[in-house]
């Protein structure tokens, strides 16, 4: 009887925990009483379908805890020795590439849109307000002392501070001011990482280097001239790589910066008494799961090492065993240099059932994704549906099409089954949310030269001559295209769901549908650059149309242009060969010995030319000894 009420008890407290949020670790959280927040939280919900799903997912994790809880049991009375040593000589060799030469610095805005709506009404600064009607997207601190943060429902939010206010979202003015800031950014480090509307990461090694200055003290200066320029605060977080930067910069909020000094002695001391939590990448659930199996701090990772890769996966043993460490990637770059993943697009809404209602709100969704895959030049090989049900349960389904798709009627027309099929599934199908996503993308990004060689959008004097001033036609190419990874929401993960009760705030539904999107959307730095200069082009020997300057691209453009047409084009019209007859197959070509070296003189160039007249010609007869470049 006990034993039961204990679980039960257990149960609740842990459900109420999950009720927290994922913003549990927002800056200015630290001296509120957290049971009491939980408690509200829990009475205010009670009963509403995000509660009982809620509580369907908790009961869930708790069973999946007991199964590893038992996998622990067993593997602790196994000789595990092997396992130890090979965690061992990971860490060894993650030991011998550890970079602490590197000054990367993440920056933080504080409060960002609570702070930007404070420049229009300075007499909410010393008030507790909050940003976002429905659901709160940012608080300023005034409110956070009373437990209130982002992604908390605004009907919960008032419950812990009745006297809160609550304020529109306004992105064009947040995008404003944040193009501001990153001006500034640019400054320091061109190639800075916008992390979200609000973040961003800096590699100011360089920077440090050219001005003789001390990372503190770089810091302290951009910090100053945010300030003064854009009026808005930002925290920074100084470490040897991203991770320590990133944690680091949520120490002294806000308007501060804390720095962890480029020693292995200092970076190990400053992971072993960090929670877990703290570091990002783990949530909630993952938090649960370490802490169940005697994991808190990551300075405890250690002592579990041999069981890691068997209870959790070893993606999960690499990830901790760098925590452990305090290691991190060090090189900072451009957003849209990253590889992109996949782009997709979801609304949420009001409950919504029947076949006419869906299948209107699916057709909306197609046309959004297929705007943004022209805008990010993609197309996918997957196409993902996902939906949550007025119950709060989350569902997905994925079909691979035929061909890569980024059209709205192929968007529409291959997702159509997956819906249809899920309502003969569950009858009476009734929906908040309805999204697409497209995966294993492919390029739709036409390089700067066609198909031919020929800079895209210009003209050959010779060629308008022979076509009557018609252009070429280009061929378009399916090239590597850069993207970028994960998402910058400003807002907390938990936006797609609403706490508690059902808002009737339709103004929130539309720009929760505005923000969500799957995939890094790319935020260009905004440091001026100089005009780029005219590249440089190098005119083929063979076809005489301009190619990139470069020896290899030269090369193999030269290959093609060796092709068997163009070879029969050129002996038929050179009095010196003897035509073969049309019915004779064309000789396919073996590979071609060369070794082409362009110089930037005209002589270079016009006597490849002669050389591969002649070497066209002898091809064509079938005379190779004599076939190669020298």
């Amino acid at each position: 009887m006990h034993q039961a009420e204990n679980a039960s008890a257990n149960e609740h407290e842990s459900l109420k925990y999950q009720l927290l949020g994922p913003s549990l670790t927002k800056a200015g959280q630290d001296t509120v009483d957290q049971h009491k927040v939980s408690q509200i939280i829990y009475n205010a919900s009670k009963g509403s379908k995000f509660f009982n799903n809620e509580e369907v997912r908790d009961r869930n994790l708790t069973q999946k805890i007991q199964q590893i809880l038992a996998r622990k049991r067993r593997l602790e009375k196994l000789e595990l020795s092997h396992d130890i040593r090979r965690v061992d000589d990971h860490i060894a060799q993650l030991e011998a590439s550890r970079d602490l030469t590197q000054v990367v610095v993440h920056i933080d805005c504080d409060a960002f849109y609570a702070a930007v709506e404070e420049l229009d009404r300075p007499e909410l600064k010393d008030v507790p307000f909050a940003v976002g009607k429905g659901v709160l997207t940012t608080c300023n601190y005034h409110a956070r002392k009373f437990g209130c943060r982002s992604g908390m429902a605004s009907f919960v939010a008032t419950k812990l501070c009745p006297q809160l206010i609550c304020l529109p979202l306004n992105f064009d003015k947040y995008t404003a001011k944040a193009q501001e800031v990153r001006a500034i950014l640019a400054d320091y480090d061109p190639r800075f990482e916008s992390s979200s509307i609000d973040e961003a990461f800096l590699n100011l090694t360089e920077y440090c280097n050219d001005n003789s200055l001390d990372p503190d003290t770089a810091v302290s200066k951009l910090r100053a001239e945010v300030a003064e320029k854009t009026r808005i605060t930002v925290s920074a977080g100084i470490g040897p790589n991203a991770r320590i930067a990133k944690i680091a910069s949520n120490k002294n909020k806000p308007n501060g910066q804390f720095r962890v000094s480029s020693e292995r002695a200092t970076v190990m001391e400053f992971m072993r008494d960090l929670p877990v939590r703290k570091v990002n990448g783990v949530g909630r659930v993952f938090e649960r799961e370490l802490d169940a199996v005697g994991i808190k701090t990551c300075g405890d990772i250690h002592a579990y090492r041999a069981y890691l890769a068997q209870l959790f996966g070893e993606k999960a043993l690499y990830f901790l065993v760098n925590c452990f460490l305090g290691l991190g990637r060090t090189k900072i770059q451009l957003a849209e240099d990253y590889e992109r993943k996949s782009v997709g697009t979801e609304s949420t809404f009001h409950d919504l059932s029947g076949t006419v209602g869906l299948r209107e709100k699916l057709r909306k969704t197609a046309d959004e994704l297929e705007k943004d895959l022209s805008r990010t030049e993609f197309k996918g090989r997957t196409l993902v549906l996902k939906v949550k049900l007025h119950t709060y349960e989350v569902l997905t389904r994925q079909v691979i099409p035929p061909k890569a798709v980024h059209r709205a009627d192929d968007l529409y027309n291959y997702s159509l089954p997956m819906l249809t099929k899920l309502e003969k599934e569950i009858p009476g199908l009734k929906l908040r949310l309805l999204g697409l996503r497209v995966t294993n993308l492919v390029s739709t990004k036409k390089d700067g030269l066609d198909f031919f060689g020929i800079k895209n959008g210009a003209k050959r004097k010779h060629d308008l001559a022979e076509e009557g001033g018609s252009e070429w036609e280009t061929w378009p190419e399916e090239g590597y295209s850069e993207g970028t990874q994960g998402e910058p929401v400003a807002v907390s993960e938990q936006l797609d769901v609403d706490e508690g009760k059902d808002t009737d705030d339709d103004d929130w539904l539309k720009v929760r549908h505005r923000r969500r999107k799957h995939g890094k959307q790319i935020t260009p730095n905004m440091k001026q650059r100089e005009p780029s200069k005219k590249p440089e082009l190098w005119d083929c020997p063979i076809c005489h149309r301009p190619q990139q300057a470069n020896d290899k691209a030269l090369n193999d453009h030269v290959d093609f242009c060796l092709s068997r047409q163009t070879i029969k084009e050129v002996v038929e019209s050179s009095s010196t060969v003897t035509h073969l007859p049309s019915s004779t197959p064309t000789p396919a070509l073996p590979p071609i010995k060369r070794n082409f070296f362009f110089e930037r003189s005209g002589t270079s160039k016009t006597y490849l030319a002669e050389k591969s007249a002649s070497l066209i010609a002898k091809a064509y007869k079938g005379d190779w000894s004599t076939a190669s470049f020298e």
